[in-house]
């Protein structure tokens, strides 16, 4: 009897620790995954940012092939192994140097982006939350119509809607200012679709115990829907600056003067000999979106997560 039961105990066990060492390898499988994913992801910022503190001469010894060119000005054919290098032989600050005090253009690219983009994030932020308010607290046919059509403009690429911006703007006679940027941004649909689907989520009773007490449509709007909107508020600004940051295609439309090209185009014009200033200024360019992005962080997923009053 004691056999059998020493028996049984020995194979439960054995079967549990199978079973424990199974979890263990796949929780390392796992890891291990999610490491190499994560190292794919942040290895481009991270050799930007380090390679930003080499010096030129090591920058050309170990990249010189990718930015070479033939003697009618066309790019070569990369026939040697480029050399990544994370780890600069001797930090140097003479990039970061030459743009931010000894050339103006890189600075003033980058103000053009901060002038260009702001204003969208602002008003577009206001303007949505003023029109998901209406969407929510108003119903009818109409409205229903309305929000069908944001949602078709939402889905549409900025390349389709190219033209029609363009042919606009030039007939109020923005093209060449900063309006033929700013107006089609600050009325895209993003925002109102997004605040609207999260408004939809307040519970009623909210409003009707507003109503109760007397409020009329702005006390209920700023007293009970706009503060509950903030997370998603928030969530919304950080995606809309991330989007508009990167712009391309509109200031290359918009603008023929190259003089008011944000830091997003002149990026891609650097002089190619001078490829370390390439790195110093995509450090310089990427770190306001990546300090939003971390400083916001927790607005973006409790905006993503809150629902009506009742976190998820």
């Amino acid at each position: 009897m004691n056999v059998n039961v020493d028996k049984d105990a020995v194979r439960a066990y054995k079967k549990k620790r199978r079973k424990n060492i199974r979890g263990v390898f796949k929780s390392l499988m796992i890891v291990f995954i999610l490491a190499t994913v994560s190292f794919l992801f942040l290895a481009p910022i991270v050799l930007t940012i380090t390679n930003s503190f080499m010096q030129q001469s090591e920058i050309k010894a170990n990249y010189g092939q990718v930015f070479a060119t033939d003697s009618n000005g066309g790019k070569t054919y990369v026939s040697e192994q480029v050399n990544l290098k994370f780890i600069p032989e001797m930090v140097s600050f003479e990039q970061y140097k030459k743009v931010l005090f000894e050339s103006s253009d890189y600075l003033q690219k980058f103000w053009i982006s901060i002038i260009l983009v702001v204003p969208i994030v602002v008003f577009q932020v206001l303007v949505a939350v003023c029109t998901a308010y209406g969407f929510y607290r108003y119903d009818g046919k109409l409205k229903h119509i309305i929000f069908f059509s944001y949602i078709i403009l939402m889905l549409m690429p900025y390349q389709v809607t190219t033209v029609p911006n363009f042919l606009v703007a030039k007939g109020l006679g923005i093209v060449n200012t900063n309006w033929a940027i700013w107006l089609p941004g600050i009325f895209s649909p993003f925002s109102v679709y997004l605040i609207t689907k999260f408004m939809r989520r307040i519970p009623y009773s909210l409003i009707e115990a507003a109503e109760i007490d007397g409020c009329n449509d702005f006390k209920i709007f700023s007293s009970v829907c706009y503060p509950l909107s903030k997370g998603c508020m928030a969530s919304c600004a950080i995606l809309i600056f991330i989007d508009y940051w990167n712009m391309v295609e509109q200031p290359v439309i918009m603008f023929s003067d190259e003089s008011s090209y944000p830091l997003s185009v002149f990026l891609s014009r650097i002089n190619e000999g001078e490829i370390g200033l390439a790195f110093a200024v995509a450090t310089i360019y990427m770190f306001l979106p990546l300090f939003i992005f971390l400083y916001g962080e927790s607005y973006l997923v409790e905006g993503i997560s809150y629902q009506g009053g009742v976190k998820g």
